[in-house]
């Protein structure tokens, strides 16, 4: 059974104990502010309590930044063999970027260290420097990310002050449409493949168009054939788990 995926519904799902056990899919629709790990802890206490198990294996593919929203994709029990090509899945996000300025992080997890005139940006220039961004490209990883390095996650580099030389690597730009042009504000919808930061995508769009950006607000939507509209946050989740059990009794 996938709950999810774009057959199903929202409404009370038949899991069962053997069902949970033997591998299910679930789409959750991460909350702002979570971590990737917290929303799995959740779904995989929820469960648990529901099914009076002392163990579940629980896992996701693909983490989310904590200041990112949307879709989760977890698999429980043998299912966990499928994250691997899951991850594979090319990826859809749907964001908003501030022209102008930058970030370290290149997101709103730290806040603006250099403004820059945008005076000549114009639609045009904006759609002819996008356009440069799709295909396969070489991309260089924010250094606020959870890559390790020398055994500590780049983060912690990051946080330290410390500078961290960062390797280029191989990713895909599917498709990368602006959809809002508000200046300073643009919106843009990008379909891209494995290992994809937009964080750094919008911080490179900036570097092109001479002014800097930094990503303000990011959902990702799809992953595959999985759709955040058919996902459940982690509430929404533990709410039809306690319904069915009401339901039953």
């Amino acid at each position: 059974m996938v709950f999810g995926d774009n057959n199903k519904k929202n409404t009370l799902f038949m899991f069962t104990k053997e069902s949970i056990l033997e591998g299910e899919v679930i789409c959750i629709d991460k909350p702002l502010e979570w971590s990737s790990f917290h929303a799995v802890n959740a779904v995989r206490w929820a469960l648990r309590k529901a099914f009076s198990l002392k163990k579940l294996k629980v896992g996701h593919a693909g983490t989310l930044d904590p200041l990112a929203t949307g879709l989760l994709v977890l698999c429980t029990g043998k299912a966990t063999k499928k994250i691997a090509a899951i991850q594979d899945a090319s990826k859809t996000y749907e964001g908003t970027m501030v022209l102008g300025a930058t970030t370290r992080s290149y997101d709103l997890e730290t806040e603006v260290d250099q403004t820059y005139s945008i005076d000549h940006v114009t639609p045009e220039l904006i759609a002819e420097k996008a356009a440069l961004f799709q295909g396969d490209l070489l991309q260089k990883p924010p250094i606020f990310s959870a890559i390790r390095k020398g055994g500590k996650r780049l983060y912690e580099y990051a946080r330290e002050g410390e500078t961290v030389k960062l390797p280029e690597r191989n990713i895909t730009i599917e498709a990368f449409k602006i959809d809002r042009i508000d200046l300073p504000e643009v919106a843009f919808t990008v379909r891209c493949g494995k290992g994809t930061y937009i964080r750094s995508l919008v911080h490179d769009l900036g570097q092109a168009l001479g002014c800097g950006a930094y990503l303000s607000a990011l959902r990702r939507t799809k992953i595959g054939v999985y759709n955040v509209d058919n996902a459940l946050s982690p509430e929404a989740f533990k709410a039809q788990l306690r319904a069915k059990e009401e339901n039953k009794g």
